[in-house]
């Protein structure tokens, strides 16, 4: 499929599993489903890590990048093969069927990394008797990627921010991203050694986001997991419960390790040393491998970030990515990763409410709050004070209404009676031929101005 191979290099490596980013071959991990008939599909998916499937011009190879695995083969409708293998997966990793999704608000999507002390106080104030089991900080509050310690921003400290939290009836929640650092960090510049590096003997590239440039840890090397279970606990011992961990991948990143062995078993013994330095809190996996997540994890991310804006149409039409942030990207990702429901909470990120800096129409919020209510995954970022007295309302009631799901076909639902479409969430953008390095750029320039400038403008200036 050409037309939709993502044109950016930068991107492509970014967004997809590096070994076979820059392959003219379509690479699937663990699962691939070929339809021949709308209720004729044939699953073919791993039962352990390291698989993968690629798609060759008459057949489908699958293999696994080191040793050997099982494999499911399911022939069947679509409910059928993918609830055989959900049930494959539950005997090899466990997996709750008792679980209840939290209500969490979440500081990333309004402030971004303009968070500070006084406005989460304030915010904590103006949530009033709204029914959100956790308040998670995001991004912000850290000194880097790397020193996970309060910055300048917080001067009374993480344990104080967590115990009002708590003074308020719910769980404080916190941002980590434990497997990565920048430049700028303690770790980076005092133990070079800690890094996962390629064959030259470079630290490995794990992505570039809003901290610049990141580099991923050898979760393999006896002082990373270390100073990983001291981080876990201590902030654990600050009162954090609900910790949402992001940019997971990089533990499974390509490179020579201090002790080989295959990427996605490294992530997964790192993931155990955690949930043993957490062992009751809730652990929410952002950018994660998901195969070797599973009963770890509470919860998983299952698609790129939402934004207040459909399309970011320079990356996601232009540069033809659909991993890019932008809400209609997210929504047709997640609805794709609805099977793994049976298995692990779905996070299909925040939902919407405010008209404030927000060019999202009431329909496209609409279907994001469908699809929360699909998932039970119920979390938003909008601060209290920018709703109007009809959008607070309507936010208390997604959060306290009972709902009734029921599946009507592709991409069709009736919820409490109500049929939501979303097929017209599903399209490809047409792409367009506009210059690589122009479509890079004015994308960059409209997610800026769209996310970071409305926290800005409110709280700083």
């Amino acid at each position: 499929m050409p037309a939709l191979t993502v044109r950016a290099v930068q991107f492509r490596i970014k967004d997809e599993d590096p070994p076979y980013a820059l392959s003219n071959r379509h690479t699937s991990a663990w699962l691939a489903a070929l339809q021949f008939a709308p209720e004729d599909i044939v699953l073919v998916g791993g039962l352990d890590f390291g698989a993968r499937l690629q798609l060759q011009p008459n057949r489908l190879e699958a293999f696994y990048e080191s040793g050997e695995g099982e494999w499911l083969i399911a022939r069947g409708t679509e409910q059928e093969v993918f609830n055989h293998y959900t049930q494959a997966l539950c005997q090899k990793y466990p997996c709750s069927l008792s679980r209840k999704a939290l209500r969490v608000w979440c500081s990333w999507y309004s402030l971004y990394r303009f968070i500070k002390e006084e406005i989460l106080h304030r915010i904590l104030c103006d949530l009033g008797d709204l029914p959100f089991d956790v308040i998670q900080i995001d991004d912000g509050w850290q000194i880097s990627s790397g020193d996970w310690q309060p910055n300048y921003k917080f001067p009374a400290g993480m344990a104080d921010l967590a115990a009002r939290i708590q003074a308020s009836g719910r769980q404080a929640g916190l941002w980590l991203s434990p497997f990565i650092v920048t430049a700028d960090s303690t770790v980076f510049k005092h133990h070079p050694d800690w890094l996962l590096h390629d064959e030259e003997g470079k630290p490995v590239f794990a992505g570039r986001n809003w901290s610049g440039m990141t580099y991923a840890l050898d979760v393999t090397h006896p002082a990373v997991l270390e100073w990983t279970e001291q981080t876990i606990r201590r902030v654990t011992e600050w009162g954090y419960s609900y910790l949402k961990l992001d940019f997971l991948y990089a533990a499974a990143l390509p490179g020579r390790r201090y002790q080989e062995m295959p990427r996605e078993a490294a992530y997964r013994h790192a993931m155990e040393v955690i949930r043993h330095a957490a062992p009751q809190a809730y652990l929410l996996a952002c950018g994660a491998p998901i195969i070797p997540s599973l009963g770890l994890c509470d919860g998983i991310r299952i698609g790129p970030d939402v934004t207040p804006y459909w399309l970011n149409r320079p990356l996601s039409a232009w540069l033809n990515n659909p991993n890019h942030p932008s809400t209609q990207n997210a929504l047709r990702t997640c609805l794709h990763r609805l099977w793994l429901k049976p298995l692990i909470d779905i996070d299909p990120d925040v939902v919407y409410f405010r008209s404030k800096y927000n060019a999202l129409t009431a329909e496209q919020r609409r279907l994001m709050r469908d699809l929360a209510l699909i998932c039970n995954f119920r979390s938003t970022s909008d601060p209290p004070h920018w709703l109007s007295a009809q959008e607070r309302e309507e936010l208390q009631t997604f959060l306290e209404q009972e709902v009734i799901i029921e599946a009507l076909g592709n991409y069709r639902y009736r919820i409490n009676g109500r049929v939501t479409d979303f097929h017209s969430v599903i399209p490809f953008p047409a792409p367009g031929n506009l210059p690589v390095w122009l479509a890079t750029n004015l994308g960059f320039l409209q997610t800026g101005i769209y996310e970071v400038l409305p926290a800005a403008w409110e709280f700083y200036l």
